[in-house]
């Protein structure tokens, strides 16, 4: 062993949702460590979808500029314009006109997002925004360590050591809690001995870019032969990827490398014509085969994103779910490991974000199940074209459930507030001439504490005890918000409302009693820089 290394936190995976973990970590000042595998960025076709939920989320924790740099046109950004200045994303006026989008290779779903919240769905490329999160991880103090492999996670009474294979040799981190943010075949996951729910695969899969001989042998789009499907896309620079599914069954060997003869032979399959191609990069496998473990959460360690769920990527919803576990854990992993979290608060993180896993899973099954080509189906398919065809009432189901924006979080007691476990809209706040927005005020990480009117000053005293933990904002009322007062928890969701139980056994709940916190005053997160506005205390 050639060292140890003492910090808060270790977060064993590099990858966007690691990295995003470690950046809202660190902002809360809590000293974290990351370990990755990889010596650099990997340039493989990845995720390229971010889903409306997750984009409303990450604008309150102010990374609309790191996601717009991110964007197809941001090139190989190296960090710059992660601060002041950085490029935004466009925010809807009214009922957004929405992001066209598609349910199991379907067109004519249409995403919308309310008034004031980001565009619908932000398409990015996986690798720039692992750059990006990086340079703002290292930023923040972050010790991120790549080329580190994990081949040891055990846990003790005090706290969990971690032993990897470095550039220098063996290492140890010690730390308080460990996070498996190390993908689908997590290192973590099975080192720590976490029990699965799995589902086997059915199908067959392929991946890769390729120059096709012949540039219109395969227009760009969703191609359903009687056989399967073939994806294709321009790349660019002549490039076609390429995406494949056969459902005849799974293949043998899920595992095994993937040539191009075998990629050529299979396109030509499902197309029922030769299709010649060359130059091959990224040639991958995959299947249907799904994956969710049966807890997030074993004594100090914790699993966020593919460690935790894997499913079918269709609609692109992998790397969304992921980022929001990481927005779901961090704040109540930063007060716990700071000493300002109520008994259950860290518990309440898979119990909020197990369930919305497996509801992506048991839909995306559900979008295979209707890409199969039985004709049998053919009625079916119909059926679910006429629904997103008319829009209203039956599309804006499937749009919501797609974008997660039909997420409800479990609320704590039979006596909650109807507007618990909701997320909050990104409404316009006024008091005299000031004016500021919800996404404004959560940027500095604390809870948000809204109060509505002179009888709601009342709720002022009662937070006393929670003072540098939480912020306090009087507003005129709005109708949005219909409540006298409302707490929003810092990624996004209602908390507490009025008429929803005390205020002070919600606080107590989410925060724990107050007085014990440690330096409280610097949990405030540094993500944003909170602005002096004349309606906040």
């Amino acid at each position: 062993m050639t060292g140890v290394v003492r910090a808060r936190v270790v977060v064993v995976g590099g990858g966007p949702v690691g990295l995003l973990l470690a950046c809202e970590l660190a902002a809360f000042g809590v000293e974290t460590v990351v370990l990755e595998a990889r010596e650099e960025v990997s340039g493989q076709p990845r995720a390229t979808t971010l889903h409306a939920r997750t984009v409303q989320c990450l604008s309150r924790r102010g990374y609309l500029g790191v996601l717009a740099d991110a964007g197809p046109d941001a090139g190989r950004s190296t960090g710059a314009g992660l601060g002041a200045g950085a490029g935004q994303l466009p925010r809807a006026g009214g009922v957004s006109g929405g992001s066209a989008f598609h349910f199991a290779g379907m067109a004519g779903l249409e995403i919308e997002v309310p008034a004031g919240e980001p565009v619908a769905v932000v398409k990015c490329v996986q690798a720039d925004l692992e750059r990006l999160l990086e340079v703002r991880a290292r930023g923040a103090g972050v010790d991120v360590r790549r080329g580190h492999r994990v081949h040891g996670v055990e846990e003790g009474p005090d706290g969990v050591r971690v032993e990897a294979a470095g550039p220098d040799g063996l290492m140890a981190f010690d730390a308080d809690f460990v996070v498996g943010a190390d993908g689908a075949r997590s290192v973590v996951r099975e080192l720590a001995g976490f029990a699965s729910r799995t589902w086997p695969a059915t199908v067959s899969a392929l991946a890769g870019d390729v120059r096709l001989e012949r540039v219109d042998a395969l227009r760009p789009g969703w191609h359903r032969t009687a056989r399967g499907w073939i994806l294709a896309k321009d790349a660019g620079d002549g490039v076609t990827r390429l995406r494949t599914l056969n459902c005849s069954g799974a293949h043998p060997d899920r595992h095994a490398p993937l040539g191009l003869e075998e990629l050529r032979a299979e396109v030509s399959f499902l197309a029922g014509r030769d299709i010649a191609m060359g130059g091959p990069r990224w040639l991958s496998r995959f299947s249907d085969f799904s994956r969710l473990a049966s807890s997030y959460r074993k004594g100090r360690v914790l699993l966020v994103g593919d460690a935790a769920h894997v499913h079918f990527p269709i609609g692109g919803q992998g790397l969304s779910t992921g980022l929001l576990d990481a927005v779901g854990l961090a704040w109540k992993l930063a007060f716990t490991v700071r000493g300002a979290a109520g008994e259950g608060l860290l518990d309440s993180y898979g119990a909020e974000r197990r369930p919305a896993a497996r509801r992506v899973i048991d839909h995306t099954r559900a979008q295979l199940a209707l890409m199969r080509p039985d004709p049998e189906l053919d009625p079916l398919r119909n059926l679910f074209g006429e629904l997103m065809a008319r829009g209203g009432a039956e599309g804006a189901v499937l749009a919501s459930m797609v974008s997660a924006q039909d997420t409800v979080l479990p609320a704590r007691g039979a006596d909650a507030s109807p507007w618990e476990g909701r997320f909050v809209p990104n409404v316009v706040l006024s008091a005299g001439q000031d004016r500021t927005d919800v996404a404004g005020l959560l940027g500095e990480g604390r809870p948000l504490l809204l109060l509505f009117g002179e009888r709601a000053g009342r709720y002022a005293a009662q937070v006393r005890a929670w003072s540098g933990l939480i912020r306090v904002v009087r507003a005129e009322p709005v109708a949005e918000l219909d409540c006298e007062a409302l707490l929003i928890r810092p990624d996004g969701y209602a908390g507490w409302a009025a008429e929803g139980g005390e205020l002070d056994a919600a606080l107590q709940a989410y925060l724990g009693p107050g007085e014990r916190v440690e330096a409280a005053g610097e949990l405030t997160s540094g993500v944003v820089a909170g602005e002096s506005v004349a309606v906040a205390d």
